[in-house]
């Protein structure tokens, strides 16, 4: 029996592509649309919703229409509402929605809510190669990549990276002035899964990358929201499943 195509939300701030020549020559239509079009040509069912739209474009029908929600922020993390935040980490811990955090979005509000840490890290935009080793080759995330991939121009990430210990290490990134850096991790956070994936500044056109948007592919089925899935009674429960007898 096939396995059913998770339901794709794509969160984009569409803000860099406006203002900067250089990113909107890479992104036409927006880093949201460029993450899209792989997914959909997967035969993945994807919708996208930008910072500026009511609510984010986040709402409770929306994020409950979602199987795993991709996440791409850079500058404007201040501007997303915190009852959106927890409207997307209930849903993520409640009742197992996936999310996906690309690149700049470790320092984004509901990655932060769900890893209950700074986020810090080092970082430096000086086009330089970057190789990102696949150390969990059994990983579904690292399936249909090689040893590594190889980027000719990205922003370094540098160690130390100051989030909990992940669950699932699958990429491991050597810069070409020296550093390294866990860009492929993957927690697991109530019912749900959340995967960070380094890789993506905004002045490189990274996201065209065919093993890149075959990683995103890959994440985005791992954290997928399980089919069936219900979550548990929680609260209070007057009514015990045994009888209890009374006690004198």
């Amino acid at each position: 029996m096939s396995t059913p195509s998770p339901r794709v939300l794509i969160w984009n701030e569409f803000r860099h592509e406006r203002r900067d020549e250089t990113v909107r020559s890479h992104y036409p239509q927006g880093i949201h649309e460029a993450l899209a079009a792989p997914l959909r040509a997967a035969g993945l069912t994807v919708d996208t919703a930008t910072l500026d739209e009511p609510e984010h474009g986040l709402t409770e029908e929306r994020l409950n229409a979602a199987d795993t929600l991709v996440w791409w922020g850079h500058r404007a993390h201040a501007e997303v509402s915190d009852a959106v935040v927890e409207r997307v980490k209930r849903r993520v811990t409640e009742h197992g929605m996936g999310l996906v955090a690309l690149h700049s979005s470790h320092f984004s509000k509901p990655f932060m809510a769900l890893m209950g840490t700074g986020c810090y890290l080092k970082h430096r935009v000086a086009a330089e190669k970057e190789r990102l080793w696949v150390v969990d080759p059994g990983h579904p995330v690292a399936a249909g990549i090689a040893d590594f991939i190889e980027l000719d121009r990205e922003e370094m990430y540098g160690e130390p990276f100051d989030v909990p210990p992940p669950d699932d290490l699958v990429f491991l990134s050597w810069f070409q002035g020296g550093e390294v850096f866990r860009s492929g991790c993957g927690w697991r956070r109530g019912l749900g899964r959340v995967f960070y994936f380094r890789p993506g500044h905004e002045t490189y056109p990274t996201y065209h990358h065919p093993q890149i948007q075959r990683v995103i592919l890959n994440a985005v089925r791992w954290a997928a929201r399980p089919e069936g899935l219900e979550a548990p009674v929680r609260g209070r429960r007057e009514t015990p499943l045994e009888p209890i007898p009374p006690r004198s």
